[in-house]
């Protein structure tokens, strides 16, 4: 997702959604009378913007001041996994296959497992953008289809002939409106399915191990997930795991989240992860920036914008995904834990004067220091 304005409820797809029978809402359930899991497979962090944020020069420290690394410190508080978004040809020349094979190796030595974020884009790709990579202009659906192939075999292949092979990818990132429009939107899915297959086939040819994501915002509209998945399914489309991003400030209450996974994993036959989730520590800002979270209106109930209310909204999204029914949620992974602010690091990779507007979300304070929130993420349910 895009982090610099507050996007629709649902983007394009929402709008073509057809009106489905509700799912009733009930209350995030207990791991132990659903069946559900005590311990959660997939705690994951994402820490793409890490390589910009270290060449800016961000440093890194424990609970009491100390300086580390950080990739040290995500795994010594149990953390899982790390996500990766990779762009095709990035204005500032980050998330890109050059800088994340050397991150992948980092992450290797610490024993983290890596999970590949395709974005097809040059840019951020959500709900509302899938910007179709400059390089891929002048590209028929043909040429579009083996360009997701190729471009999506090339940077696993490089993973895996460097001996980090990605556990997890995802091919597009917040595909409620499609990918890279506009010949894959909403409204040909069959271009769609094509571009999907594509990645899909390129991920298992280059990593047959791997699984296999789609990922999805609005991770407490069960209308939307029923319409995309439905119609995906319909054209024989073969993937893992079912992707969702929960922000409660965009995307409903926990009971909605709650019903939703409880339905499609069931609908599907096919276990999911919540892909992204944040919650602030603070609504103040480090930078000049105006944060997206900023208001006390914005929070969750029960939830207060402090370092124990962002540990203990973990919790909660921790028992989310282990109360989902048959032990069908496999964890769920916190976005950009590490993008503290540092100048020219902000979010739009054509603009090194930018600004963050996530800072006060992530799991270290406006001193570099780690929060509770991440022992909590790499602890709880581990």
């Amino acid at each position: 997702m895009r982090r610099r304005s507050v996007l629709t409820a649902a983007g394009a797809a929402a709008l073509a959604a057809p009106v489905l029978g509700a799912v009733p809402a009930v209350a995030a359930p207990a791991a132990a009378s659903t069946g559900g899991r005590s311990r959660l497979e997939i705690r994951g962090i994402d820490i793409s913007s890490l390589p910009k944020n270290e060449d800016h020069g961000a440093v890194y420290r424990t609970a009491d001041g100390r300086r580390a690394d950080p990739i040290r410190l995500i795994a010594q508080a149990g953390v899982t996994h790390a996500r990766l978004k990779v762009w095709v040809n990035p204005a500032d020349g980050y998330n890109d296959k050059a800088h994340i094979l050397p991150l992948a190796r980092r992450l290797k030595r610490a024993g983290i497992g890596i999970w590949i974020d395709f974005h097809y884009s040059d840019s951020w790709a959500d709900p509302a953008h899938q910007t179709k990579p400059a390089a891929w202009a002048d590209l028929d659906v043909a040429g579009l289809t083996r360009a997701v192939y190729d471009h999506t075999a090339d940077v696993l292949g490089a993973l895996k002939r460097q001996g980090t092979p990605a556990q997890l990818v995802q091919i597009g990132n917040e595909l409620n409106g499609g990918l890279i429009w506009p010949e894959g939107n909403w409204e040909h899915f069959d271009t769609m399915t094509a571009f999907l297959k594509a990645g899909l086939s390129a991920a298992r040819d280059t990593t047959p191990r791997v699984r296999t994501i789609l990922h999805l915002a609005n991770g407490g509209d069960n209308g939307l997930y029923r319409w995309w998945f439905d119609n995906v399914m319909s054209y024989g489309v073969d993937f893992d795991v079912i992707g969702l991003s929960y922000y409660p400030f965009w995307h409903g209450p926990i009971a909605n989240a709650a019903a939703n996974m409880a339905d499609i994993t069931a609908r599907y036959g096919k276990p999911c992860v919540i892909a992204e989730t944040a919650y602030p520590f603070t609504l103040e800002s480090e930078d000049d920036v105006n944060d997206i979270m900023n208001s006390p209106s914005q929070l969750t109930d029960g939830y207060p914008a402090t370092p124990a209310g962002q540990a203990a909204w973990l919790r909660m999204v921790a028992d989310l995904a282990a109360g989902v029914p048959g032990g069908q949620g496999l964890g769920y992974c916190y976005w950009e834990g590490l993008w503290t602010y540092r100048a020219g690091s902000g979010w739009d990779p054509a603009d090194p004067a930018s600004g963050n507007a996530w800072e006060n979300l992530a799991l270290f304070d406006f001193e570099d220091r780690a929060l509770p929130g991440l022992r909590t993420l790499g602890g709880y349910r581990g």
